[in-house]
């Protein structure tokens, strides 16, 4: 997960600074636009996570009408880690399309007393996190927290349990072993979906830079029920934005889309800035993907344009925040609240494993903040592991930055093609022209392919 714990305590010029050591050069593209000015960089950091592999599937999306056949562009899912591949989904996950209920279980420890209540921390945490997967899932899914009222007490001191941010095996095990055994008394497992660990963030043992989600090959058991993922949260108070949904995103099988230096030095937001939590939860539009939103089932089929070559193609895309009640300002100004249904994504296939997304992004729901708007453009592969780019943004303005004071990656802050641009996709003979925008506040897009 994006982090930028390391540099607490820096000033912005300080991070400023740091520089873009090891920085993927980006790919270039064709723009008939007028330029941006060039601002400047930042850098941001983050860690990383273990993930469980699994098969188990369930029914295929079904098919629109030709030429946009949802089936023609919805990627196979592979045995990559957390796959972008969305024909089927991984049963080993929960799907987050209905009610699930989560168990917040405080743990503190022999050696330090804590300075903060349960209820402080799950205030730090919720509604925030609920409320943002209300919005990105528009209503579709409710993310419902059970927080304990108490402390439960480890049975080791916290330093026994050598927590940091590349946990080794033995001393991951021996704290979720220790942590069931002292909460199974209180808390009755089978009633919950998910399960947050949650640290006394004051001891001294406690790492705040470790935060991540636990993937068992071996269940623990408790109430009868096997449990093979825990979120272990060792975060300060208050911490970290948006953390915990980043998190629970790995719950729901979403991957990482940063990119973390090999030796740690340089920027980890190169993949996909600030276009999406699962690349950084400080990002200013956070706001998960179409892309993922359709993996997850927050998307109807009708919802999605399978774009074939044959000429161009004409689309409507709604701003990717907008849902039933959410207000958008429309082209001339004036709020519209009668978004929330139409077509969010379209695809372009370019290979057995690859596709071209574009979604309309900007300053609406989990986006209030975004840098720039326009029509998105992104590169997603199936068969890439999570934290190796299987998500990629294509930036329509590769010679400008934005927004440096604030975005975590500036050099992708401006990267949507804009109202009156025309784009040419780098490498894949693909056009994308935004030609105009509704009275509503939706995006008027031609895609030329071939």
């Amino acid at each position: 997960m994006p982090r930028q714990l390391p540099l607490r305590g820096l000033g912005r010029e300080a991070l400023r600074g740091l520089g873009r050591l090891g920085v993927r050069a980006r790919p270039a593209g064709r723009l008939t636009a007028t330029t941006r000015p060039r601002l400047r960089t930042t850098a941001a950091m983050c860690t990383t996570m273990s993930a469980l592999a699994a098969t188990s599937l369930v029914t295929a999306p079904s098919a629109d009408d030709e030429p946009f056949s949802t089936a023609s562009c919805a990627l196979a899912r592979t045995e990559a880690h957390h796959s972008e591949g969305l024909d089927t989904w991984n049963a080993a996950y929960p799907r987050p399309s209905r009610v699930l209920d989560a168990v917040m279980v405080f743990l503190s420890f022999p050696d330090s007393h804590p300075l903060t209540t349960p209820a402080e921390l799950a205030a730090d945490h919720f509604p925030a996190t609920s409320d943002f997967f209300r919005r990105s899932s528009y209503g579709r899914f409710t993310l419902r927290p059970h927080p304990l009222r108490q402390w439960i007490r480890m049975p080791r001191p916290s330093t026994a349990y050598a927590i940091q941010r590349d946990w080794t095996v033995a001393h991951r095990a021996a704290y979720l072993r220790d942590a069931l055994a002292a909460s199974d008394a209180h808390v009755d497992f089978s009633r919950y979906d998910i399960v947050y660990f949650v640290a006394d963030p004051d001891a001294p043992g406690v790492d705040s830079d470790a935060t991540k989600v636990v993937n068992l090959d071996s269940p623990l058991r408790a109430d009868g029920r096997d449990i093979r993922r825990f979120v272990t949260v060792f975060e300060n108070h208050p911490p970290d934005r948006l953390v915990l949904a980043h998190e629970t995103g790995h719950v729901f099988d979403l991957p990482d889309l940063y990119n973390r230096p090999v030796d740690g030095k340089g920027d980890w937001d190169t993949h996909v800035g600030d276009w999406d939590l699962m690349g950084s939860q400080f990002a200013l539009a956070p706001d998960l993907f179409a892309w993922h939103k359709w993996k997850l089932g927050w998307l109807d089929p009708r919802q999605v344009r399978c774009v074939r070559g044959g000429g161009p193609v004409r689309l409507t895309l709604e701003p990717l925040g907008a849902g039933p009640g959410v207000p958008v300002t429309g082209a001339a100004g004036a709020p519209s609240f009668g978004l929330g249904h139409g077509v969010k994504l379209a695809v372009v296939r370019t290979g057995p494993q690859s596709v071209l997304a574009l979604e309309a992004r900007g300053p609406v729901g989990n986006d209030a903040a975004a840098c720039r708007e326009g029509v998105l453009v992104y590169r997603v592969t199936s068969g890439t592991q999570s934290g190796s780019g299987p998500i990629e943004v294509i930036d329509a303005h590769p010679e400008t930055e934005a927004c440096w004071e604030n975005s975590v990656y500036p050099p992708l802050a401006d990267a949507p093609v804009a109202l009156g641009e025309t784009f040419t996709v780098p490498d894949e003979n693909v056009r994308v022209e935004v030609e105009g925008r509704t009275a509503s506040g939706a995006w008027t897009v031609k895609i030329t392919t071939g």
